[in-house]
């Protein structure tokens, strides 16, 4: 016949963290917010715990595994607040975590199928121009993608997308971009901003854009974009970003451009706002 073995009436504070599954710091803490009574000490100064002392704590720790803050928990014992609208919380507080990780593995799926930075962008962006063969985008498309979708969000980085699409597909034009590029860095601080070159490489610039434009057009490219806008909906992709005005944004990203740069940054938007207008 096997000895009965009597439970003790009390327990320690370590005994009592460890049947909780908890520790003792955490007991303590629950004490000085009053979250948990503090029992009557012993003759050796030490908490002791009874039975009632463990049943709350063990409803403390079944509280605390499905994210039940500490403050609702006290609400909860006191029946100072419904249950009912506390769980609602919870259950609302849940929902955003899970759409949250949810958002996280998405971005991370699209990373490894990318192979590049380009799956730390958007859905609506990485779906656009995933079909592109390795190495097709440069590191420069990628950084201006990036911060086009900081300032527009998505829906304009996916906008932006046709033009690296049109570049990736047609080798005259993206060796005419090279050498834009180029052109436009060799404008240093040594270059005067009414320098001829300045207007010259503007007009240049503006031919490309429209060039740009009419290759889009001819493969169907603006007729995908009048469907982004159509389809697109931030709240159901939940990827939007806190954005800023554009005039915000150029006065809080830093561009190491020259004047002439500048200068020549400003012609070219206003040549393609005259050509827009003569469109029209």
């Amino acid at each position: 016949m096997h000895p009965f073995i009597a439970p003790p009436r009390q327990v320690k504070i370590g005994d009592a963290a460890a049947f909780a599954d908890t520790t003792p710091r955490a007991i303590r803490h629950y004490h000085k917010i009053g979250l948990l009574p503090e029992p009557e000490r012993g003759g050796d100064g030490r908490r002791r715990y009874g039975y009632d002392d463990m049943i709350r704590l063990l409803w403390i720790r079944k509280m605390a595994a499905v994210g039940i803050s500490l403050d609702d928990m006290r609400g909860a014992f006191d029946e100072a607040r419904d249950i009912e609208e506390i769980l609602n919380r919870l259950e609302e507080t849940l929902a955003a975590r899970e759409a949250e990780i949810k958002r996280r593995r998405a971005a991370v799926q699209r990373l490894l199928a990318a192979g590049s930075p380009l799956g730390l962008l958007s859905e609506l962006v990485t779906n656009r121009l995933g079909h592109l063969p390795p190495g097709a985008l440069r590191p420069s498309d990628l950084e201006a993608l990036l911060l086009t979708e900081r300032v527009f969000g998505p829906l304009g980085a996916a906008v932006q997308a046709g033009v690296f699409i049109v570049l990736a597909t047609h080798p005259d034009l993206r060796a005419e971009d090279d050498r834009l590029d180029a052109a436009e860095a060799a404008l240093d601080d040594g270059v005067d901003p009414d320098d001829p070159r300045v207007e010259e490489l503007a007009v240049r610039r503006c031919a490309h854009h429209m060039a740009l434009e009419r290759a889009g057009e001819a493969v169907g490219l603006d007729a995908e974009e009048e469907q982004l806008f159509e389809i697109y909906d931030a709240d159901l992709k939940g990827e939007e970003d806190t954005r800023m005005s554009v005039s915000e944004a150029i006065i809080k990203m830093p561009y190491d451009f020259s004047p002439a740069r500048m200068r020549c940054v400003e012609l070219t938007a206003q040549l393609l706002a005259d050509a827009l207008s003569a469109d029209c």
